[in-house]
């Protein structure tokens, strides 16, 4: 039995203008902040003598590698990123965005927002625009039903409301 792994598929390329801001935040704090202070840390530690067993030096550079690789993957990320600045022309359709309200055949009103996948991890009702329930939503209208294939099988919802939102200050 192998090891490898095929590749994963890439992510789409669109990200909001909030989510950009907030990548461009967390890059700053590492680049600005976090990192000059580890590496204060590490020169600190390195003063004190034998590095082979000094446990803050050997910790300090592990931080400085993590640190390191998630600044370079920001700067490549906001390099290929495409900002979504303005809403579509058509905003009675489902697309990069839109907040939708989907009902379940039991009546429950369940509120997503359509997103680039590297901005999940900031709200939970936000879906990845290379979910397959964002894939089922795009370029559906108000009052269309929708089947999503599920683990536990197809669930169909129905399009309650479309919504484009201005971003909060």
């Amino acid at each position: 039995m192998s090891r490898y792994r095929p590749p994963s598929a890439p992510k789409s390329a669109y990200i909001t203008q909030e989510g950009a801001q907030v990548l461009l935040a967390e890059l700053k704090y590492l680049w600005k902040e976090k990192r000059p202070a580890v590496t204060e840390t590490v020169r600190e530690a390195a003063a004190q003598g034998d590095r082979s067993e000094n446990a803050e030096y050997i910790y300090g550079k592990k931080q400085l590698r993590e640190i390191d690789s998630r600044v370079r993957y920001l700067e490549k990320r906001l390099d290929v990123c495409t900002v979504v600045d303005r809403f579509p022309a058509d905003q009675s359709r489902v697309f990069f965005g839109a907040w939708v309200t989907l009902e379940d055949d039991a009546g429950v009103l369940k509120e997503y927002r359509i997103v680039g996948a590297d901005e999940l991890d900031h709200n939970s009702a936000y879906i990845s625009i290379d979910s397959p329930v964002a894939r089922a939503l795009l370029k559906k209208e108000e009052g269309d039903e929708v089947a999503i294939h599920l683990a536990a099988g197809e669930k169909t919802y129905l399009i309650d409301a479309i919504e484009y939102r201005a971003p909060s200050p």
